[in-house]
């Protein structure tokens, strides 16, 4: 055993756990391990990555304990396979491993001492984790962690939240195992995001765009292959040169590598022999019910998590398939001057997709009482996660400007953008219906756009039915808004006579 006591400890050595382990090594940091599966930790250790680093094995909590430096920082890195349904909030899943791993460390823990929930955890676990630990006397974070297996060990974006006191004991540790971006690559993709559970809200948000961003990308591929009937080859070419623009970003890049990719089964791509039906964790899901409660309109997560949805229902689609019958063919117009309208269609609802997310942050952000720095979080995710792009240095300039932006939509770089992108992105939603071919977030993308900027909506109907049937009242145009003035029609009295 080491002299020296340790700087951390990290439970949970799955592949995340592990290489969030090895990048606190490589700068530096000594590092206590534990795993449930006490076996596990030996396994690790005598792997050819683990040799000779500045780690010690754990057979305890108890030994845990010991080997840490005061105040004491343990990390929890817990699967989210040990998610159950909580009985109490069943719209999302409640951890009961991180829970009892909490319950434990009470006991052996001392006041000032830090818990950092590392996982995909739901954020208002987080809010009360943070408040029931902090009320005995001791410290709790809740952090987002992305950029997957390879960010984990050289560096992800880390987004932090909880208790504010603990930040300045943890800062130099995620800082320095964060990715790093700038001119210099010094600056860290890991700042305070705010109290309680904001940190893991933000990162649900990520994920949610995440989402959005995923959709329309293979939307804008499943345009390319079908509409215009290019090869994979061809896609890989369209793919790489759109990454040397404005849609320049880890999803575009790795999506242009895809196509590259032959089986090795078949004398064909492995892209084509893929099965169509993608797999979901829940973090959409998430964000689409946490939209929902706030009444904010985040449509293009909404949109990406059910077309993963009937993407799944595979086999219910090939039976349809026989039977319902629609539109086909393919653009018969300039097929370069078309993939730049794809192109054009896919940037502008990406900006959709952003504002919607930033909308409902700044909308968490009033309920919850969290002061989040919006441009910060766009830096936070420059580097290390899944939607790094450069489009992020955009986002950070326009909060810049205005620190109290209501939607990215008013900021003109983005308005002009999107508004050069109209004709193009319409052409784009009209050929994928004349076609037949689905494309639920460009239209809903488009249909978000084309509300937002509506001075007037058809909701006076929905008013005027609601108040038809149900006595809920309305709003005039001809009066202050502000003043809070409600009518009730008594319509059955007053409708003309059906003839």
């Amino acid at each position: 055993m080491s002299e020296k006591k340790c700087d951390i400890a990290v439970y949970g050595v799955a592949v995340m756990g592990q290489n969030l382990i090895l990048n606190m090594e490589d700068h530096g940091y000594s590092v206590a391990v534990f795993n449930r599966t006490v076996s596990k930790v030996d396994d690790f250790l005598a792997t050819e990555e683990a040799q000779g680093k500045n780690l010690v094995g754990c057979k305890t909590w108890e030994e845990v304990v010991a080997n840490l430096e005061r105040p004491r920082k343990i990390m929890l890195m817990i699967q989210s396979k040990d998610a159950v349904p909580a009985p109490e909030i069943a719209l999302y899943p409640k951890s009961a491993a991180v829970d009892e791993t909490i319950e434990t460390l009470l006991g052996l823990l001392e006041p000032g001492d830090v818990i950092i929930d590392g996982g995909n955890t739901h954020f208002r676990d987080t809010e009360r984790r943070t408040k029931f630990v902090e009320s005995k006397g001791l410290l709790y974070i809740g952090t987002g962690v992305s950029g997957g297996e390879e960010g984990a060990r050289f560096g992800p974006s880390i987004m932090p939240g909880g208790s504010e006191d603990a930040w300045p004991l943890v800062k130099n540790i995620l800082q320095d195992i964060s990715a790093k971006v700038g001119p210099n690559d010094d600056i860290p993709c890991c700042d305070w995001v705010g109290a309680r559970g904001a940190g893991h809200y933000v990162k649900m948000v990520h994920n949610g765009i995440e989402y959005g961003d995923m959709q329309l990308i293979c939307e804008a591929y499943w345009m390319l292959k079908n509409a215009l009937g290019l090869t994979n080859d061809e896609i890989y070419d369209v793919f790489a040169e759109w990454n040397k623009g404005e849609l320049d970003s880890y999803l575009i890049e790795i999506t242009r590598d895809i196509f590259s990719v032959k089986d090795d089964k078949t004398d064909g791509y492995l892209i084509d022999m893929i099965l169509d039906k993608a797999g979901a964790k829940g973090t959409g899901k998430w964000m689409s019910q946490l939209a929902l409660d706030l009444g904010v309109p985040s449509t293009l997560v909404t949109e990406a998590t059910h077309a993963r949805n009937i993407s799944f229902a595979r086999q219910a689609r090939l039976r349809a398939a026989e039977t319902l019958k629609g539109p086909g063919g393919t653009y018969e117009g300039d097929k370069a001057a078309f993939i730049e309208k794809i192109r054009k269609a896919l940037y502008a609802s990406k900006i959709c997709s952003y504002a919607q997310g930033y909308v409902q942050m700044q909308a968490a952000a009033i309920e919850h009482d969290w002061d989040l720095d919006f441009g910060e979080i766009a830096l936070l995710w420059r580097g290390g996660c899944i939607i790094r792009a450069v489009f992020l240095e955009r986002i950070k300039e326009a909060f810049d400007k205005k620190r109290n932006l209501e939607n990215l939509l008013l900021n003109p770089y983005f308005q002009d953008v999107v508004e050069g992108a109209q004709d193009a992105w319409r052409e784009v939603v009209k050929t994928s219906i004349d076609l037949g071919i689905p494309t639920p977030a460009f239209t809903a993308a488009l249909s978000y756009y084309d509300s937002y900027r509506s001075p007037r909506l058809s909701a006076n109907l929905i008013q005027a039915q609601r108040d038809y049937f149900g006595a809920h009242t309305y709003q005039r145009v001809d009066e202050d808004e502000a003043a809070g003035i409600f009518h009730h029609t008594e319509w059955i009295q007053r409708r003309r006579q059906p003839e």
